[in-house]
């Protein structure tokens, strides 16, 4: 969502590196069948990434597109989890190749919230079944939030109470007119992350890179919440960076959500067709 540097962007490229590398040391250490599992199907569809995995998990990401994406020949690829060669290969020999890009990036991701699904249950953390973290944050108090990216249906229910609401964005049109006023550019986020009592953010700015930068402007004091398709890892990865809440996607139905995002499924559809809004909160 921010505005960065090329230092500010190998920052987050590592950042998202290390994420990735913590969520793998847990998973080989607990899953005996690491280096067994295979991706069994994979959609990258126009909004959302979806795994099905051997092990029988299932997890799913934002799609991430390369606005640069050439054609030129030099920079096709036909290589291993190149296109047509996904479908069946090993978990482990994905992440050891590390295939880069954007849309890599979100198969990353929604590998990492199939693998990571199993795991959420058996930590020592506080399970919310059913429930979006907007339900259960103090909003009868007045408190100073802010919303990274204009979600409509936080929005909404934030101007219901007495909270103050600023909604720090890439684009002042993702809200609707009369929400206008709620507006901050992206680009000032330094100025308003560290002055919030809640700080709420999608798990999207796990996959585009950002996240480290937003947590560079936020302390413990603060409730962050990170929510949304992306954010099933494994909790306490994100725990230790200062998280204290994540609204996560509990898959109920594989095949639907493979069918879902090969015909251009949204967030917004999972919960309507195959997926379980869940809370954990760290205790």
């Amino acid at each position: 969502m921010t505005t960065f540097g090329q230092r500010d962007l190998f920052s987050a490229a590592r950042f998202f590196v290390m994420i990735v590398d913590k969520t793998i040391s847990f998973l080989k250490n607990s899953k005996a069948d690491w280096n067994e599992i295979r991706f069994e199907d994979v959609r990258i569809g126009l909004h959302l990434c979806a795994v099905k995995l051997t092990d029988g998990s299932a997890g799913v990401a934002t799609t991430m597109r390369d606005p640069k994406k050439s054609c030129c020949k030099d920079k096709r690829r036909f290589g291993a989890f190149s296109p047509h060669r996904i479908s069946g290969s090993k978990v482990s020999d994905f992440f050891l190749n590390n295939p880069a890009g954007p849309v890599m990036d979100s198969l990353k991701m929604a590998t990492l919230n199939a693998l990571s699904s199993a795991w959420i249950n058996k930590g020592s953390y506080k399970i919310h079944r059913e429930t979006d973290p907007i339900d259960i944050l103090p909003l009868n108090e007045k408190k100073k939030i802010v919303l990274v990216g204009a979600f409509q249906s936080y929005i909404r229910k934030i101007l219901n109470t007495n909270n103050e609401l600023i909604v720090l964005e890439l684009q002042k049109d993702a809200l609707h007119e009369e929400q206008q006023t709620l507006f901050v550019p992206a680009g000032k986020a330094d100025q308003v992350l560290p002055n919030a009592d809640i700080v709420i953010m999608t798990g999207m700015t796990l996959v585009n890179h950002t996240f480290e930068n937003l947590l560079n402007h936020l302390s413990d004091d603060q409730t962050i919440v990170v929510t949304g398709p992306s954010s099933n890892l494994i909790p306490q990865v994100l725990f230790d960076r200062k998280v204290k809440m994540i609204g996560a996607t509990l898959i109920t139905d594989a095949d639907a959500l493979l069918k879902l995002a090969s015909e251009a499924g949204s967030g917004y559809h999972l919960f309507h067709y195959c997926a379980e809004k869940i809370t954990v909160e760290r205790k």
